[in-house]
């Protein structure tokens, strides 16, 4: 069966959120209703992020060749973005080209903090991660995580 091109509010508000963990973050957690993926997209990665209070979006983290961004649906927030602080919330958008900033986004606020955040799904991509020290390599399905010391330039 194809998926359905139209997502009504109340389908968006009865699907499950799906809680997305951060395996470099233990405070990272994202409970994630897939948009994208429910609509059929392949090329584009659309989900509506759910971030309880307190709670990260992900590990700070740059990407080198997708782009991605967020836009404030609820809530407040901090968005750290090359190492500074800036205040978020409803009606807010953030751009993140390919090779930007470094950036995570935390809920500050005492209620969730919800967020539209879409991306590329390039079948390569390479993500830093500079507070961890660590650089992730995506083919695919299959990923290398390697600390930034083991990195031999070419």
């Amino acid at each position: 069966m194809p998926h359905p091109i139209l997502l009504t509010a109340a389908d968006i508000e009865a699907t499950e959120a799906v809680a997305r963990p951060h395996p470099l973050n233990p405070n990272a957690l994202r409970l994630r209703k897939s948009l994208g993926d429910a609509t059929g997209l392949t090329q584009l990665g659309v989900h509506r992020i759910e971030l309880p209070p307190g709670r990260d979006s992900s590990e700070y983290h740059r990407h080198l060749y997708e782009e991605e961004f967020v836009y404030v649906l609820v809530g407040q927030g901090r968005a750290l973005i090359d190492e500074q602080a800036h205040a978020i919330g409803p009606g807010d958008f953030l751009g993140f080209p390919r090779n930007g900033p470094a950036h995570v986004i935390t809920n500050t606020g005492d209620a969730p903090l919800v967020l539209l955040v879409a991306g590329q799904r390039l079948e390569q991509d390479v993500c830093d991660y500079p507070h961890r020290r660590k650089r992730l390599y995506m083919r695919g399905e299959q990923s290398d995580l390697v600390d930034f010391d083991a990195i031999e330039p070419g």
